[in-house]
Protein backbone atom coordinates (compact mmCIF):
# COMPACT_ATOMS: atom_id res chain seq x y z
CA UNK A 1 0.00 0.00 0.00
CA UNK A 2 2.88 2.32 0.74
CA UNK A 3 4.40 1.69 -2.71
CA UNK A 4 1.07 2.53 -4.34
CA UNK A 5 0.93 5.74 -2.29
CA UNK A 6 4.41 6.67 -3.49
CA UNK A 7 3.40 5.89 -7.07
CA UNK A 8 0.36 8.17 -6.72
CA UNK A 9 2.53 10.98 -5.38
CA UNK A 10 5.01 10.64 -8.25
CA UNK A 11 2.24 10.61 -10.86
CA UNK A 12 0.58 13.66 -9.29
CA UNK A 13 3.93 15.47 -9.18
CA UNK A 14 4.50 14.69 -12.86
CA UNK A 15 1.03 15.91 -13.86
CA UNK A 16 1.27 19.15 -11.88
CA UNK A 17 4.80 19.83 -13.06
CA UNK A 18 3.77 19.30 -16.69
CA UNK A 19 0.99 21.87 -16.25
CA UNK A 20 3.36 24.35 -14.63
CA UNK A 21 5.87 23.91 -17.45
CA UNK A 22 3.17 24.21 -20.10
CA UNK A 23 1.83 27.45 -18.60
CA UNK A 24 5.41 28.75 -18.26
CA UNK A 25 5.36 29.00 -14.49
CA UNK A 26 8.41 26.73 -14.39
CA UNK A 27 11.25 27.03 -16.86
CA UNK A 28 13.20 23.99 -18.06
CA UNK A 29 16.32 26.14 -18.44
CA UNK A 30 16.65 26.12 -14.65
CA UNK A 31 18.96 23.22 -13.76
CA UNK A 32 16.95 21.94 -10.77
CA UNK A 33 13.65 22.01 -12.66
CA UNK A 34 15.24 20.27 -15.65
CA UNK A 35 16.74 17.54 -13.44
CA UNK A 36 13.48 16.87 -11.63
CA UNK A 37 11.54 16.83 -14.91
CA UNK A 38 14.06 14.49 -16.53
CA UNK A 39 13.98 12.15 -13.53
CA UNK A 40 10.19 12.00 -13.49
CA UNK A 41 10.09 11.37 -17.24
CA UNK A 42 12.66 8.57 -17.02
CA UNK A 43 10.72 6.99 -14.17
CA UNK A 44 7.24 7.19 -15.69
CA UNK A 45 7.82 7.02 -19.44
CA UNK A 46 8.15 3.18 -19.59
CA UNK A 47 4.73 2.86 -17.94
CA UNK A 48 3.13 5.64 -19.99
CA UNK A 49 4.47 4.28 -23.29
CA UNK A 50 2.82 0.89 -22.68
CA UNK A 51 -0.51 2.58 -21.95
CA UNK A 52 -0.17 4.90 -24.96
CA UNK A 53 0.22 1.90 -27.24
CA UNK A 54 -3.36 0.88 -26.39
CA UNK A 55 -4.90 4.37 -26.54
CA UNK A 56 -6.03 5.98 -29.80
CA UNK A 57 -4.30 9.16 -30.99
CA UNK A 58 -6.08 12.05 -29.26
CA UNK A 59 -4.12 14.87 -30.87
CA UNK A 60 -2.35 16.87 -28.17
CA UNK A 61 -4.24 15.26 -25.27
CA UNK A 62 -2.31 12.62 -23.33
CA UNK A 63 -4.57 10.38 -21.28
CA UNK A 64 -1.84 7.93 -20.22
CA UNK A 65 -1.20 9.56 -16.79
CA UNK A 66 -4.92 9.50 -16.02
CA UNK A 67 -5.23 5.83 -17.01
CA UNK A 68 -2.18 4.88 -14.92
CA UNK A 69 -3.49 6.85 -11.93
CA UNK A 70 -6.89 5.14 -12.22
CA UNK A 71 -5.14 1.76 -12.39
CA UNK A 72 -3.20 2.56 -9.20
CA UNK A 73 -6.45 3.57 -7.47
CA UNK A 74 -8.15 0.38 -8.65
CA UNK A 75 -5.25 -1.74 -7.41
CA UNK A 76 -5.44 -0.02 -4.01
CA UNK A 77 -9.16 -0.75 -3.79
CA UNK A 78 -8.66 -4.40 -4.70
CA UNK A 79 -5.83 -4.85 -2.22
CA UNK A 80 -7.71 -3.02 0.52
CA UNK A 81 -10.88 -5.07 0.03
CA UNK A 82 -8.90 -8.31 0.09
CA UNK A 83 -6.85 -7.38 3.15
CA UNK A 84 -8.43 -10.14 5.28
CA UNK A 85 -7.36 -12.69 2.67
CA UNK A 86 -3.69 -11.71 3.04
CA UNK A 87 -3.68 -11.90 6.86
Amino acid sequence: MMLLGIAQFIIFAHIIMSWLIQFQVLNLRQPLVAQIWDGLNRLLEPVYSRVRSFLPNMGGLDLAPLIVLLAVYALRIVLDSNRAFFY
